[in-house]
């Protein structure tokens, strides 16, 4: 029996209602889908250090999941105590910190009536009210903060649970994949697998070192230009530089504000650098160690960041990113999802050799595919 093709307006059709019923779904599972994926990504992240483990030293497979996690959330709480000491001295320097933000707006007013021989008193007026308002506001501020932290708290608790059963049963979970497919194209499947894990794998690795280069660049910047919170703020950039074009200019412009209110002479200089560190990072560092395999297309990133903050919101716009990537990786080996796939990457026609870097006689960077 001939096997019938949709045409073109019954398979768009059946796309996007499989779509909208995937966003609807996914919105209303963020509690679970959200810490599922991270969970994903890092699982893949550090099966070749259980591998390792079990290979080098024979532990069995819970005792390497378990040293994987630990590490794991050495990092991560590492991480968030960092964050709460940084915060903690901010915390206590901001009654000086509003009365130099005060200071500094009451200098703009009147360089702007001086300049432009406007009378903004008035209007100055309301603003100074709304930022004494928003700056007194210590019970939002602390409301705020207790539920963000409530909420990286159920995060991180889903988080590491299903880290464990993905890492634990890693190859049942693998053989089922495997399993629901024809025999036939078995074959195909596990080429495609290993393809994306190696590739994700080496994804994740690369913004790893992408995460560190920015920060150090960043804390170098702004402590040559002795600007406060120089590390906060620096390691704020790397983990934000994640969330293309989006949060450069977030930590950018933070930067600017602090170098601002503490001596507003360093805010051109501060931006500069920050338009400096972004240009490096995204014509050299990003190619050479991210690649451009899994590198999306403009457009379809901020559709991807608009998206996943609508779905997931913060952990959204950061997950966006590596789950765009693995689509693409996936569509462009399956022969019908080829032009969702094209379309999620760069212009063919823009496509150029490999760049090559000479560092010495025996080392030379060149640039991923």
């Amino acid at each position: 029996m001939k096997e019938k093709k949709l045409t073109f307006l019954p398979k768009l059709t059946l796309v996007l209602i499989s779509i909208v019923i995937i966003g609807y779904l996914a919105r209303i599972g963020q509690t679970i889908l959200a810490p599922l994926f991270f969970s994903f990504l890092m699982a893949l992240l550090f099966t070749p250090f259980a591998n390792f483990c079990e290979r080098k030293f024979y532990f069995p497979r819970a005792l390497s999941t378990f040293a994987a996690l630990l590490i794991m959330m050495i990092l991560i709480f590492g991480l968030v105590y960092f964050f709460s000491t940084q915060l903690s001295d901010f915390a206590d320097s901001f009654p000086t910190l509003q009365k130099q933000i005060s200071k500094s707006f009451y200098n703009l007013q009147i360089w702007v009536a001086k300049t432009f021989q406007l009378n903004f008193k008035s209007q100055m007026d309301y603003i100074d009210q709304g930022l004494q308002k928003l700056l007194a506001s210590s019970g939002v501020i602390l409301g705020f903060t207790v539920s963000m932290f409530s909420t990286m708290g159920a995060f991180l608790v889903f988080s590491f649970l299903f880290f464990i059963f993905i890492l634990n049963y890693r190859s049942l979970l693998y053989g089922f994949i495997c399993s629901v497919f024809d025999p036939k194209h078995l074959i195909k499947v596990h080429e495609i697998t290993e393809e994306i894990q190696k590739i994700i794998k080496q994804y994740l690795m690369g913004l790893v070192i992408q995460i560190f280069i920015a920060s150090t660049l960043t804390v170098i910047l702004l402590t040559v230009l002795d600007v406060k919170y120089a590390v906060l703020l620096g390691v704020l950039t790397g983990l934000l530089n994640v969330i293309p074009y989006i949060g450069i200019v977030i930590s950018g412009l933070l930067a600017g504000l602090i170098a601002f209110v503490t001596g507003g002479d360093k805010i051109i200089l501060v931006l500069m650098g920050y338009v400096g560190i972004h240009i490096l990072d995204a014509n050299l560092v990003l190619p050479l160690v991210v690649g451009s395999k899994v590198k999306i297309n403009a457009l379809f990133t901020f559709l991807g960041l608009l998206i996943g903050e609508a779905l997931w919101g913060i952990s959204g716009m950061f997950l966006s990113i590596p789950f765009l990537a693995i689509l693409k990786i996936i569509f462009e080996r399956i022969e019908d999802l080829k032009p969702w796939g094209e379309i999620l990457g760069e212009d063919s026609k823009r496509r150029r050799l490999r760049r090559r870097y000479k560092i010495s006689k025996h080392i030379v960077l060149e640039e991923k595919e």
